[in-house]
């Protein structure tokens, strides 16, 4: 884990910081984005293990952002978060192109299981 570089792109200021507070202590590098736009400037700048991406933000939404990172760098891992029920609104196809989904709101535990299980793959 120790160098293990992760962006957090998030619009919602506690999800950010929690994450943040959650994945530092384990010994990852944590960079945050509170939009799409800021996420491509910083991801056009440094290498990232984990991209965690939140699917509805104002501006540049997930969904877009997750197209434009696959054309710039295909194999880039991707966790995608939601606060919608993806059982009654499941992931569009184009967007499961990683380790999956994490579904608002999360427990920290829930938070460090999926981004352990998307960094072994």
């Amino acid at each position: 884990m120790s160098g293990t570089r992760i962006l957090v792109i998030d619009d919602e200021d506690i999800v950010r910081m929690s994450c943040k507070r959650t994945l530092e202590p384990e010994g990852y590098k944590v960079d945050l984005a509170s939009s799409g736009a800021e996420a491509l400037e910083l991801f056009g700048r440094e290498t990232y293990d984990l991209l965690l991406i939140d699917i509805k933000m104002p501006g540049i939404d997930g969904l877009q952002l997750i197209r434009e990172i696959k054309r710039l760098k295909p194999d880039q891992n991707v966790l995608m978060m939601t606060g919608y029920d993806t059982s009654e609104n499941p992931i569009p196809p184009e967007a499961m192109c990683g380790a999956g989904c994490l579904e608002k709101p999360f427990t920290p535990d829930d938070l460090a299981d999926k981004i352990n299980s998307a960094l072994d793959k």
